[in-house]
């Protein structure tokens, strides 16, 4: 019988396969991060967030958006167990919309050295305004295709 390929692997990853607690804060949180099967190849892989939950800083009141997370990797994959439970973190984090999103987007940007990496933060109206939050690394690659977000401009998000 042939060894199992990612068996080491899930030795060194701290959720996948394992009961883990939800992180206290997102700087507690451990993002794990897997090897790209497709290190040569130019491609775009998207996480969405529908239900992504923070606090205000100020009132402690909930504030909701939907995080589309697209990045084209190089060496590494985020782990996605670690990333949702990553996010989880922020349900209790008091934290302006542009924090949450952009501390996101540099997060990962630091852990998996993208060849590019952008996230958009479509975050439901609060006192009446909706504020959306942008960030990337820098161009993508001219050889990727890069599909629309998905997420409708604000008019009730439906």
């Amino acid at each position: 019988m042939s060894e199992n390929p990612h068996q080491n692997l899930a030795a060194h990853l701290r959720h996948l396969g394992r009961q883990t607690a939800a992180p206290a804060d997102p700087e507690s949180a451990a993002l794990d991060r897997v090897p790209n099967p497709h290190p040569d190849t130019d491609y775009v892989a998207r996480f969405t967030a529908p239900e992504f939950t923070s606090i205000c800083p100020v009132t402690g009141q909930p504030d909701f958006a939907i995080l589309v997370i697209d990045y084209v990797p190089d060496k590494w994959l985020v782990e996605s167990k670690s990333l949702k439970l990553y996010l989880h973190a922020f349900r209790n984090h008091g934290a302006f919309h542009e924090d949450c999103t952009v501390a996101i987007g540099k997060r990962l940007a630091g852990l998996l050295e993208p060849r590019y990496l952008r996230i958009g933060g479509y975050w439901y109206p609060r006192g009446g305004i909706p504020i959306d939050v942008f960030w990337q690394t820098g161009a993508p690659p001219e050889n990727v295709w890069l599909p629309d977000p998905g997420v409708q401009p604000y008019r009730a998000r439906y």
